[in-house]
Parts: structure tokens; C-alpha cells; sequence
């Protein structure tokens, strides 16, 4: 059995799920299969890949699903992963040249039943990290450590234990699509830290249909998902209170988008949310104003 994953949700990305592709043929190890979890594209994904596997250069596998949004294609990828490891690589990002052997060399080296997994650095196509490197002097660290304890800046690539990714599935809401992804990380973090990989992993892509705009849509359209996350996260022991008054003040927004008329009496700290009210109220009239055309 191959030793790592590499799972792409997509959706009507045919157009550059060919430079994803073309990034991983170019692997110098092919010890890893490649997930391809389709969430319901209409456009010519399906063909596309059909003749990617004809070619065998790598290993493939595909699956497609009725469209569920991002969370629901990692709950679907999670349930269908066999290999000791995986990593997400979304449709418009590719990986260095050398990013599998890296992987699991310094797995083999590092690796062990204490640490969830792995961090690596991601990078813009011109070779330039996001945000910050690691800290030299520091081998490991929960993420949420890293950004809120070690100041680290930008996203990074993960890699995870398949076991552990396993538990905490993301929960679905009617007609809804969106769950924030940390929610399981963050989940993983109350157990385990991760090793610290200073290596690019990932070459990203910011497209023009996930900019800040887009989000604030997502929030209109999906209230329960990010009430729910937003719960879940001021419910993490390790949080200081400034960290989960944030939260609180995103848990009131959400809240009034749902029309959860039991909010107080759901949240895990009254208080903070009682404190969160004006400006939840505020930012909900925000969102609100700035999306009226998302419903």
C-alpha cells in the first residue's frame, strides 16, 4: 500500500486541475495516490480524468458526489483514505517537484504515534512564502499554537495522520455548504502537536471566486456552519478570552442570519456572548447590507 494521499476537492475546475496534475506526474517519488473527490462538477472533469488514468503515470482515484461544499468533499475524502497519511491539495494549487519525497522522508524521520502530523510551508508561484516561516528553534507545535502563541503569519500546508482525520467529521446543515476546515484541526489540537516541516510543500493560487467578498457571501448564505464553528471554538480550553470574544461576537452574527432565536442559551459561555451582543449586532447589519444580493 502506497504511504500518502494527496486528496483535491473540486468543483468545475477542469481548466486548472490540469497544472495540479501536471505537478504531481513530475513527482520524483510516486509513493502516494491521488484522490480526486468531484463535488458535483458540470463541466468536463469527469472525462478529463478518465483520460488521466488511461495514461498511468500516477496512481488515480475518483469520486463524485452531489455537491456539498468543501467540508463535505474532505468528510468524503477522510472516509475513503487508506494510506497512513494525506494531504490536501486544492484544485487551483500544484506541488513542487520534490514535495512527496520530502513528505515522506522526513516522515520517516520525525515521524511517530505522538504528533498528528506535519507542517509545511505553502508559496505563491514565484517562489515566495506565504507569511512567515517557522520559528528555527521550534520542532513542534499545535496550529493553533503556531498563529496565536508563536506568531507565525500566512496559511501552511498540512499534512495529517489518516487515522486521526478520521474523527470529527464535519456536520452538515440543510441547505447548506460551508463548515470552517479548522474546526477539525483545532479539534486534533486538544490531543496532539504537529512536526514543523521549513520546506515549501505548495505552490497556491488566490482566485478571484475566494476573495474576502466571496466569504462574507459564504457567511450570509451558511449562518448554522459558522455558528457552529463558531461555538466550537470558544469552546477550546487552550483559547485565551480575547481569542474566544471573537468568537462570541461571529456566534451572535451567525446567529441572527439562522434566526436562532436560542443563541443564549446554546452558547457555551453566556457572558462573553451577552459582552459580543452590540458588536455581533453590528456586524450582522454589516454582512447584511454587504450582501443582499447573496440570498
Amino acid at each position: 500500500m502506497k504511504k500518502l494521499t494527496v486528496f483535491t476537492p473540486t468543483y468545475n475546475r477542469a481548466d486548472c486541475l490540469i497544472q495540479c496534475y501536471e505537478s504531481l506526474k513530475r513527482q520524483s517519488c510516486k509513493d502516494f495516490t491521488w484522490l480526486i473527490i468531484d463535488d458535483g462538477s458540470t463541466d468536463d472533469t469527469r472525462q478529463m480524468v478518465n483520460e488521466w488514468k488511461k495514461e498511468k503515470e500516477i496512481d488515480i482515484h475518483y469520486h463524485y458526489q452531489g455537491n456539498q461544499g468543501m467540508h463535505g468533499a474532505h468528510n468524503t475524502a477522510y472516509g475513503i483514505i487508506e494510506t497512513e497519511l494525506n494531504v490536501c491539495i486544492d484544485s487551483d494549487d500544484f506541488m513542487p517537484d520534490d514535495a512527496v519525497e520530502k513528505i515522506l522522508n522526513f516522515w520517516e524521520k520525525h515521524g511517530s504515534d505522538e504528533v498528528s502530523g506535519i507542517m509545511g510551508l505553502d508559496a505563491t508561484n514565484k517562489n515566495e512564502v506565504i507569511g512567515t516561516r517557522f520559528p528555527q528553534d521550534l520542532r513542534t507545535t499545535t496550529l493553533f499554537d503556531l498563529y496565536n502563541k508563536h506568531d507565525v503569519k500566512g496559511d501552511k500546508k498540512l499534512v495529517y495522520r489518516s487515522k486521526l482525520t478520521r474523527k470529527y467529521p464535519y456536520p452538515t446543515f440543510a441547505d447548506e455548504k460551508y463548515v470552517g476546515l479548522a474546526y477539525k484541526y483545532h479539534m486534533l489540537d486538544k490531543d496532539y502537536e504537529m512536526l514543523l516541516m521549513n520546506e515549501i510543500l505548495c505552490y497556491v493560487e488566490y482566485l478571484p471566486d475566494g476573495s474576502s467578498r466571496n466569504m462574507l457571501k459564504q457567511y450570509r448564505r451558511n449562518p448554522q456552519g459558522f455558528s457552529f464553528y463558531r461555538k466550537e471554538l470558544m469552546k477550546l480550553p487552550f483559547a485565551n478570552r480575547l481569542f474566544k470574544f471573537r468568537q462570541a461576537i461571529h456566534y451572535v452574527s451567525s446567529s441572527m442570519l439562522s434566526k436562532n432565536k436560542r443563541f443564549l442559551l446554546e452558547t457555551p459561555d453566556k457572558l462573553l456572548t451577552i459582552l459580543a451582543l452590540p458588536i455581533g449586532t453590528i456586524l450582522f447589519l454589516y454582512i447584511t447590507s454587504k450582501t443582499a444580493d447573496a440570498t
